[in-house]
């Protein structure tokens, strides 16, 4: 393995943007990507495994629940911090950091928000150490970008409810400890259940064969039957508007996340440039190479700004869902982008294990469809400015 040698972007100085608690969380994730992730993330990504071992630095560093309050285990840091810590661990891989944003945003977050103080005592300790590992429900085989057609659903049996359904493309699935599930009462509400492993009827079968996040373990949560107390279900906020508050919160990490891709691609394509000669100097001398450097730098400033503008409304709570909708598209799109100008430069290269360049581009492609594809996004930012509804 090549030593990690990354050197982070800042063309607008945004450093003096940041607090000092901002810059040493920033930096103790960056280091901990550097010694624990960077040495084993290629074959993770070869052999299509997860690599558990770093589920305890991911802890260490704060990336479970950043912003949930100390009582409760979590960091008690604020938005942009958390935006920072997705940056520098996508910054190494996309699929850990999607390990990360789940167990933080779609797992800890809703039990905070949406759970009692029983609740939150019960499994927000151990979601933020580590211990547990939590997956979010609500994508189904027949139902992606429109959620609320959803068809799994709970009965009211008297002593508990008895769910049936199943989700599809759920991040950390095989091996969670526990699920928070979105179902339809039978009135047609959906609410939040947590589910936990080793209820009888719950399976979490493992989807293979992924180009993509391979360094992600993802797979279907299958209810049959599956009695769940009622102690389970999250009490205070029901209706689609519960599940889409939560995506708030991991869309919010994806555009921070996905400028550390991009951070990655252009770093190694701006060190390749000065090294690789041909016709006998650096292709970083030749216009087009330049052009292409060029173009990254600039996007990243754009993404970072538009983060960092973000992640300070998002902490006042001015944010928009249509607001963190515009830089979940924007910069994602940014990021894979990049990664393919970034392959062409590094040639044949660039498509090796021994760059990280066609890893982010084949991570990437995912990151652009899951919490909302780009298409989607753009119809939301539409709606947010014309007021015409072009989903109906």
């Amino acid at each position: 393995m090549k030593p990690d040698l990354f050197e982070a972007p800042d063309y607008y100085n945004l450093d003096e943007l940041l607090t000092e608690e901002h810059k040493l969380v920033r930096d103790a994730a960056r280091e901990w990507v550097k010694r624990d992730v960077s040495p084993i993330i290629e074959e993770a990504a070869q052999k299509a495994e997860f690599p558990k071992s770093i589920i305890g630095g991911l802890a260490e560093i704060g990336a479970f629940g950043p912003y949930i309050p100390e009582e409760y285990g979590g960091a008690g840091l604020d938005q942009i911090s958390y935006g920072l810590i997705m940056q520098e661990i996508e910054r190494g891989d996309s699929g850990v950091r999607s390990t990360a944003s789940v167990q933080s945003s779609l797992v800890m977050y809703p039990i905070w928000k949406y759970g009692n103080e029983e609740q939150r005592q019960k499994y927000l300790p151990k979601l933020a150490s580590g211990e547990w590992i939590g997956s979010f429900g609500l994508t189904e085989p027949d139902h992606g970008s429109n959620p609320g057609g959803m068809t799994t659903n709970f009965k009211d049996m008297g002593d508990h409810y008895l769910l049936n359904g199943a989700k599809m493309w759920i991040s950390n699935a095989p091996f969670c400890q526990i699920a928070v599930v979105w179902a339809k009462d039978e009135s047609g509400r959906i609410h939040g259940l947590i589910v936990e492993r080793g209820m009888e009827g719950f399976s979490t079968p493992e989807t293979h064969n992924k180009w993509s996040l391979r360094a992600s373990a993802t797979g279907e949560l299958i209810f049959d039957n599956v009695k769940v107390p009622k102690e389970n279900l999250l009490p205070n906020k029901s209706g689609l508007g519960a599940p889409l508050g939560c995506l708030d919160s991991a869309r919010f990490g994806i555009a921070w996340g996905a400028i550390g891709a991009a951070m990655d691609c252009y770093d190694t394509a701006l060190r390749y440039s000065k090294e690789r000669m041909q016709f006998g100097k650096p292709i970083g001398q030749f216009q087009l190479q330049q052009k292409k450097l060029a173009e990254m730098i600039t996007e990243i400033t754009k993404a970072q700004l538009l983060a960092w503008r973000l992640g300070v409304m998002r902490e006042n709570g001015t944010a928009t869902s249509a607001q963190i909708s515009m830089a979940k598209r924007n910069n994602v799109d940014m990021a894979i982008n990049i990664a393919r100008e970034a392959r062409q430069m590094l040639g044949g290269m660039g498509i090796t294990g021994e760059y990280s360049i066609m890893r982010h581009s084949m991570n990437l492609e995912s990151v652009i469809t899951y919490e909302g594809t780009h298409d989607i996004h753009l119809l939301i930012t539409g709606l947010d400015v014309t007021g015409l509804n072009a989903f109906k």
